[in-house]
């Protein structure tokens, strides 16, 4: 089957970043260290396309997206510590066992809530988020192996910066394909006028589930991924602050910009990182200065995103392409 043209240059560009990343491992230049932040990065990327699907394309205002972050990690995490003992093909059942816990989840509570718009749906996913707080803290009373207040670990550590490439590369496939589908024009029209959709006969609650339960299990596979590149988990891992940078990172790439949350993504993991090495301990005590301070400027400078809502040639289908004669648009940036 041949490739269509951007979809090559997508292949040939990954390709490209793959390389160069081998190259700067074997030449010493990318430390330990900064290998596990760029893998960090590329884990983000997976769970923030989730929020962006559910966000930034379908335009439902979620502050619970962490809470599917770790139920995947938990999940896949117990699962591979219990009965994986690092086997390479249980260690991909156990991330879509996480993908699936999450998806299923974002399914049951997903029926009732989605039903409410703008900050009420935020006020019930915030909800949601500290009640799975709340139970990786105290799931130990029934699953001992979850380890509850003081964390898990025993995870095997398998999933290598070439495992976590080939999977971003597939998520980004497959958000890409989602996004420029019938549904994802249908999630589109959603998002900027629901009324307008319902008008048009559009089941909006249908499509409104069914971005979040996509969205969530992305979020779920990034969090067992996640489990499997970090030895220990703790339900501080995934409080309202880590929903915070899901968010941030959707808002500031732009709305409806899939190469904007990319973008953004990588560059907030390492963004992070810099500013705790040059802090040291006083960064925990300055993150939520630092957070406001970027969101406000962002705001004032770029208020509809560093993207608005524009995508990267690449990441547009060709059969697009040739019914607009265009490769830099997309369906605007939200309200």
């Amino acid at each position: 089957m041949k490739l269509k043209r951007n979809t090559f240059i997508l292949f040939a560009g990954a390709a490209i970043f793959f390389a160069l990343v081998k190259v700067m491992q074997f030449s010493g230049i990318l430390t330990p260290y900064w290998q596990l932040v760029l893998d960090q990065a590329l884990i983000m990327v997976i769970g923030t396309l989730g929020l962006s699907i559910i966000y930034g394309f379908t335009g439902q205002f979620s502050l619970g997206h962490a809470a599917f972050y770790g139920l995947g990690a938990y999940t896949a995490g117990a699962l591979d510590k219990v009965y994986g003992n690092g086997n390479m093909l249980f260690f991909f059942l156990s991330l879509l066992a996480g993908a699936a816990v999450a998806g299923l989840v974002a399914l049951l509570i997903g029926l009732p809530i989605l039903r409410l718009r703008s900050d009420y749906l935020g006020i019930a996913t915030l909800g949601f988020g500290i009640i799975v707080r709340v139970g990786m803290e105290n799931g130990n009373k029934l699953f001992p192996v979850l380890g509850g207040a003081t964390g898990m670990s025993g995870t095997p550590q398998v999933a290598h910066f070439e495992v976590i490439f080939i999977l971003t590369l597939i998520v980004i496939l497959l958000v890409r394909n989602f996004i420029y589908s019938t549904y994802g024009r249908v999630c589109t029209s959603i998002r900027e006028d629901e009324i307008a959709a319902d008008v048009m006969g559009i089941d909006t609650t249908r499509y409104k589930v069914m971005a979040f339960v996509l969205g969530c299990a992305l979020a779920g596979l990034a969090g067992g991924i996640y489990a499997h590149r970090y030895p220990f988990l703790h339900p501080a891992s995934f409080d309202f602050l880590k929903s915070f940078d899901f968010l941030l990172i959707v808002v500031l790439g732009g709305l409806g910009s899939m190469t904007g949350t990319i973008v953004t993504a990588m560059g907030w993991v390492f963004l992070l990182e810099v500013l705790r090495v040059v802090l040291g301990q006083n960064f925990i005590d300055w993150r939520g200065v630092i957070y406001a301070l970027i969101l406000v400027v962002s705001i004032i400078l770029k208020p509809q995103g560093l993207f608005s809502g524009r995508e990267l040639g690449l990441l547009i289908p060709d059969q697009l392409k040739t019914v607009t004669g265009k490769e830099h648009t997309h369906a605007g940036s939200g309200n």
